[in-house]
């Protein structure tokens, strides 16, 4: 054999060996994506089945834009806003079906829970819609991504708007859980820091169907403003007996959390002038309007902020995935973090080294019924929030992963 022929079959061999370890790193040769949502209990209207769907939509595009050489697979769960259900179902999904990430996870005693049994099993949990800003305070690991927005950013919009329009004194009805009770406080935390007092608290059983005995202690405390910690059904029912109370207007409620598809199921007539906080709305430009009537074609409901950003989290993470050349849990975090996010969900995002992923914000007011000009056309914007001002800063991050 010449010298020419034996170098020409090393460096084959060598090439060859060089694609297959490309392929290998690719654990089982696929990207698996678990989608564990509520999809029949009190946030299945603002996550759900639509979360699902805009998983499905990401993997799709994804493939036929980006051209990935490995495969991409979905899993959905629900996990019945159950803590033990979700850990045993993501447990499974991580030891026994290969799924590399845990996406979506609303509901903060979910979350809470799956990102411990990520973190013990090196596997990637991607939160869209649970809210607690303890995901990446006190409790907050190398392998999550609090990606779409967090009881501090909503504080920071709805309540601080509120009190500077003169809702001085406030009265909480929170849902009782780790979720209300963060809500709670740092709601509390804005209110008393613009001027305002909190005049009590009442916290309600999660999830909740009669608020009445709740409703009427928000009452007798003669607060300006009840301030809903609470979200999905559990707003929208404590929102429509409030009405049927009497307390509304004579008393002003504060939806903390609130979505579009909460305002579709109440109606503008019962919503009208109230402010909310919104990390997405469909109606902003022309991309955001694009991508929501192609999720509106499937789903026949707007988006909502936690399906929207479930989409650009899913999204980001293969991109990740593919510049890593790897599905490796701590080559794609670092990737994650090092790319910035730019699509019609943010401009600029950036995952922190907390988790938390930081982006620009928005204070809505639901418009008057005779402001909507077309379906879905629910909101004004009265305030883009910058994200370095919308999420809390690292200098009062309470995570043990942030260099101070």
């Amino acid at each position: 054999m010449t010298i020419k022929k034996a170098v020409s079959i090393a460096c084959t061999a060598a090439l060859a060996t060089l694609s297959a370890g490309a392929h290998a790193q690719i654990s089982g040769g696929v990207v698996k994506i678990g989608v564990l949502t509520d999809l029949s209990g009190t946030y299945s209207d603002l996550a759900g089945s639509g979360a699902v769907l805009a998983t499905k939509m990401a993997i799709d595009d994804f493939i036929a834009k980006e051209k990935p050489d490995f495969k991409i697979e979905m899993v959905s769960a629900d996990h019945q806003n159950k803590a033990d259900i979700a850990s045993n179902k993501a447990r499974e999904w991580f030891e026994r079906e290969g799924v590399d990430t845990a996406t979506e996870l609303v509901t903060t005693s979910v979350a809470l829970a799956v990102m411990k049994i990520a973190k013990e099993k090196d596997r990637i949990a991607l939160m869209s819609g649970p809210a607690s800003t303890p995901i990446t305070n006190e409790q907050c690991n190398d392998v999550t991504v609090h990606y779409t927005y967090d009881t501090y950013a909503l504080a920071n919009g709805t309540a601080k708007a509120v009190t500077k329009q003169g809702g001085k004194n406030w009265f909480f009805l929170t849902a009782d859980y780790a979720f209300g009770q963060a809500l709670e406080k740092d709601a509390s935390a804005v209110v008393t820091a613009n001027g305002g007092k909190v005049l009590g608290s009442v916290r309600h059983p999660f999830p909740g169907s009669d608020f009445s005995s709740f409703l009427l202690k928000a009452q007798a405390s003669g607060a300006q403003v009840i301030g809903l910690a609470n979200a999905g059904a559990d707003t929208t029912n404590a929102i429509k007996q409030a009405a049927e109370f009497g307390i509304t207007p004579t008393q002003a409620l504060a939806g903390l959390l609130m979505f579009i598809t909460d305002i579709h199921s109440l109606g503008l007539k019962t919503t009208q002038g109230m402010y909310l906080t919104e990390g997405f709305y469909w109606d902003l430009n022309e991309e955001t309007r694009a991508w929501s009537k192609r999720f509106f074609g499937v789903q026949k409901k707007m988006p909502t902020m936690v399906q929207a950003g479930q989409y650009s989290s899913v999204y980001h993470y293969l991109k990740a995935v593919k510049a890593a050349g790897s599905d490796d849990t701590k080559k794609v975090m670092t990737q994650m973090k090092k790319m910035p996010i730019n699509d019609f969900f943010a401009k600029n995002g950036q995952i922190r080294e907390d988790g938390r992923m930081v982006h620009d914000m928005y204070l809505m007011q639901v418009k008057k019924p005779a402001e909507s000009k077309y379906p879905w056309d629910y909101y004004n914007v009265r305030q883009v929030i910058p994200a370095a001002e919308a999420f809390q800063p690292l200098s009062q991050s309470r995570c043990p992963l942030v260099k101070k």
